[in-house]
C-alpha cells in the first residue's frame, strides 16, 4: 500500500523540516547576531577603555567578570559538608519549604535543603541539598554586596557579620550589621517567604568625611561542573532573562568556549544596560537565581573562571553607581530564588513581584505555546482526580475529541482509498513501468472519487507537537517527578521499572539498559501493532516487512522513555483504533484487522493458500 508509505514519509519529512527550518532560519541567526553584537561591543570597549561611572570624572565601574564570589585562594576541602558548615557561625533557616542556614562569615546564603523533596521516591531518603558552602565537595551559593572605590574595606567572603536574631523564618527576618572601621556601616536585612524566595536589602550609612561610590551586586556561584543528563531537549547550566536581550541559556561546555572577560583566567559573556529579568544556574528540577531590582539598569554576566584545578561558574548582576555623600545613606534591594521549579510558584513570583519572564526559568522549549497549556490542562485534571496518570488519560481523550473533525476527514479519506484499492491495482497493472501515466491516472481517480491522498498524514502531523509537548512536560516539570500512577508505576517521569528479560522481577537479574522493556512499553507495542493491522498489508514485500517490525522497534525505543509518555501513546493508539474502526464501518469499508491478524499468525503462508 504505497499511500501508507507516502504518508509516513511526508510526516517525517515535514516534522524534520519544521525543526531544522526553525533552527536554521530563526534560532541560529539570532544567536549569531547576538554574538556579533557582543563582540562589537567588547571590541569598542577595549578601544575606548573602561567605562566611566555616571558621575563625570568619577571612578571607573568594575568590569564584568571581576566581581567577588570566593575568598582569596581556593578554600581547603572539608572532610564533610557538616564540617564545612561548622567553619562559620550560622543563623538557622526554617520555613515550610526550606531548611538550612545563613553564614555569618561572608553573609552568604550557602546552605539550603528542600524539605519536601527527596532523592528517591522513598520519603526516608535524604532531602535534596541545593546550596552548599565553600570547603564542601561542591560549593554552590548566593552572595550579595557592594563593590566600589574610595570606600575602605568592603564586606566580602571573609567578613564576619553580627546577627540580630538566631533564626530566619517567614515571620522573622534576619538583620546583619558590619562596620568597616573607615566610616561606613553596612546593614543587611534578609527575609524569606514560605516557598523559595529570599529578599536581601542592603543599606550603607556614611559616617566618614569623604564621598564614596558603590555598586550593588548579586551573584550565584557554583564550583565544579555538576553531573548533567545531557539531553538535547533539556537545558542545564546558566540561564537568565536579561531585559530586551530576552532569554539567554549557556551550557557549561558552551561557556568554556567564550572569549576572555574581566579578570585573568575568566571567560564569559556580558550584557550592559539591562533592565528587568534574572540570572542564575539551573538543573533539571532545581535552580538558584539572583534577581536584581526590576526597575534599575544593571550589567549581567555569565562567567567561567579557573580556581586551581576547579572550574567556577558564576551568574552575576552589577548595578549602577550609587553616590554616598558624608552623612548620607544608600540602599539596594535584590532577591534570590533558591528551590524547586514548581510551575505555580514560578508563575506566582512573576506576577506578584513583576519579575520579567520569570516563567522561562522552566525549560518549556520551542513549543512553549503548546507545552505550557498542556501542563495547565494536566494540572487541572490532576487537582480533580489526584493522579497525574489519570490526568494524562483524560487530556488525551479531550485532545482526541478536539481534533475529531480533522481525524474524521482523514479516516474517511483513508476509507475511500481502501474502497478504490482494486481500481488502483488495475491502474498499476495497466500502465506497468510508465510512472507518468500511472500517476496521471491515479490523480484522475482521486479527483473523481474526491479523495485527498495526503489526508492520512494529518493525524500524524497533529500528534507530533502534542507528543513533543507532553514529552517536555513529563521530562522537565517537577510536578511529574515521583508522581505515581497505579500498580508498579511510582514515577511517571521515569521509565517503567519492570523488564521482560528478568520476567518482571521474578529472576535475580538486572538487564542492561538496551534490553530494558517494561510492561507498559509492551502494551504500547501491542496497541501499535493492532493499529497497523487495521489497514491492508502493503503489496510491496519490503514495505510489509518494515510495517511488521515497526511496532517492535518502537517498543524497544520507548522502553527507556518516561512511563507517562508510554501510557499516553498506548492510550492514544487505543482511541485511534476505536475511532478508525467506527468510521470504516460507517463508510461500508471492510475492516482488515481480523483478516490481517489471522494471516499474521497463520502457519500457512498466503502464497500457499492462494495456490490451493
Amino acid at each position: 500500500m504505497g499511500n501508507d508509505k507516502t504518508n509516513m514519509i511526508i510526516a517525517v519529512v515535514l516534522s524534520l523540516a519544521v525543526l531544522l527550518g526553525w533552527n536554521y532560519f530563526v534560532s541560529a541567526p539570532q544567536v549569531e547576531r547576538q554574538r556579533q553584537e557582543q563582540a562589537a561591543k567588547q571590541a569598542q570597549a577595549a578601544k575606548d577603555g573602561p567605562a566611566a561611572s555616571p558621575r563625570e570624572g568619577g571612578p571607573a565601574a568594575p568590569l564584568p567578570g571581576t566581581l567577588p564570589g570566593a575568598p582569596a585562594g581556593s578554600p581547603a576541602l572539608a572532610a564533610s559538608r557538616a564540617e564545612a558548615l561548622a567553619r562559620s557561625p550560622r543563623v538557622k533557616i526554617d520555613t515550610p519549604a526550606l531548611a538550612g542556614s545563613v553564614a555569618l562569615k561572608g553573609g552568604r546564603i550557602d546552605d539550603v535543603l528542600l524539605k519536601n523533596y527527596h532523592e528517591t521516591v522513598d520519603n526516608s531518603s535524604p532531602r535534596i541539598e541545593l546550596l552548599s558552602p565553600t570547603g564542601s565537595a561542591n560549593p554552590y551559593y548566593a552572595e550579595f554586596g557592594w563593590v566600589g572605590q574610595n570606600a575602605g574595606p568592603l564586606p566580602g567572603g571573609d567578613t564576619l557579620w553580627t546577627a540580630e536574631g538566631d533564626v530566619l523564618t517567614p515571620q522573622k527576618p534576619l538583620v546583619l550589621t558590619w562596620d568597616n572601621g573607615a566610616g561606613l556601616t553596612f546593614r543587611r536585612t534578609i527575609t524569606v517567604d514560605d516557598k523559595f524566595m529570599f529578599t536581601v536589602a542592603d543599606a550603607v550609612e556614611n559616617k566618614g568625611g569623604n564621598a564614596v561610590t558603590l555598586y550593588p551586586y548579586g551573584l550565584v556561584s557554583r564550583w565544579g561542573k555538576p553531573h548533567t543528563q545531557g539531553y538535547y531537549v533539556l537545558h542545564e547550566g546558566l540561564i537568565g532573562v536579561l531585559g530586551d536581550q530576552g532569554l539567554q541559556e549557556y551550557t557549561y561546555d558552551k561557556l568554556a568556549k567564550e572569549n576572555p572577560l574581566g579578570a585573568p583566567g575568566t571567560r564569559g559573556h556580558s550584557w550592559t544596560g539591562v533592565t528587568g529579568g534574572f540570572l542564575g544556574i539551573t538543573d533539571k528540577y532545581w535552580a538558584a537565581a539572583a534577581i536584581p531590582d526590576q526597575a534599575a539598569p544593571y550589567t549581567g554576566s555569565f562567567t567561567e573562571r579557573d580556581e586551581g584545578a576547579t572550574k567556577v561558574y558564576q551568574a552575576s548582576s552589577l548595578g549602577e553607581a550609587k553616590q554616598l555623600a558624608p552623612g548620607a545613606s544608600v540602599q539596594a534591594s535584590q532577591r534570590l530564588f533558591a528551590g524547586a521549579k514548581e510551575v505555580g510558584a514560578i508563575d506566582g513570583y512573576e506576577k506578584s513581584l513583576g519579575i520579567k519572564r520569570f516563567d522561562l526559568l522552566i525549560d518549556w522549549g520551542w513549543f512553549y505555546f503548546i507545552t505550557k497549556p498542556m501542563f495547565k490542562a494536566l494540572d487541572f485534571f490532576y487537582r480533580l482526580f489526584g493522579n497525574f496518570g489519570v490526568s494524562i488519560l483524560v487530556v488525551t481523550l479531550i485532545l482526541k475529541l478536539f481534533f475529531l473533525p480533522i481525524a474524521n476527514r482523514s479516516y474517511v479519506s483513508m476509507a475511500k482509498m481502501k474502497a478504490v484499492q482494486p481500481e488502483m491495482t488495475a491502474i498499476r497493472e495497466r500502465y506497468g513501468d510508465d510512472k507518468v501515466k500511472q500517476q496521471q491516472a491515479m490523480m484522475e481517480l482521486y479527483k473523481k472519487e474526491k479523495i485527498n491522498p495526503v489526508a492520512g498524514c494529518w493525524p500524524v502531523l497533529v500528534q507530533i507537537p502534542v507528543f513533543f509537548a507532553l514529552y517536555k512536560v513529563l521530562f522537565v516539570t517537577i510536578e511529574m517527578r515521583h508522581a505515581p500512577f497505579f500498580g508498579w508505576i511510582r514515577d511517571l517521569a521515569a521509565p517503567d521499572p519492570t523488564s521482560l528479560f528478568n520476567l518482571f522481577g521474578l529472576l535475580p537479574y538486572t538487564p542492561p539498559d538496551f534490553l530494558h522493556l517494561g510492561i507498559w512499553p509492551l502494551i504500547m507495542g501491542v496497541t501499535m501493532f493492532v493499529q497497523m493491522k487495521m489497514n491492508p498489508a502493503p503489496p510491496d514485500p519490503v514495505q510489509a516487512q518494515v510495517f511488521t517490525f515497526m511496532p517492535i522497534i518502537f517498543t524497544f525505543m520507548l522502553g527507556s522513555f518516561p512511563a507517562g509518555l508510554v501510557i499516553y501513546w498506548a492510550w492514544n493508539n487505543t482511541l485511534s483504533v476505536i475511532q478508525q474502526y467506527v468510521i470504516m464501518r460507517r463508510n461500508g469499508v471492510k475492516v482488515e484487522l481480523w483478516d490481517n491478524l489471522r494471516s499474521t499468525f497463520s502457519r500457512t503462508p498466503k502464497a500457499a493458500k492462494a495456490k490451493s
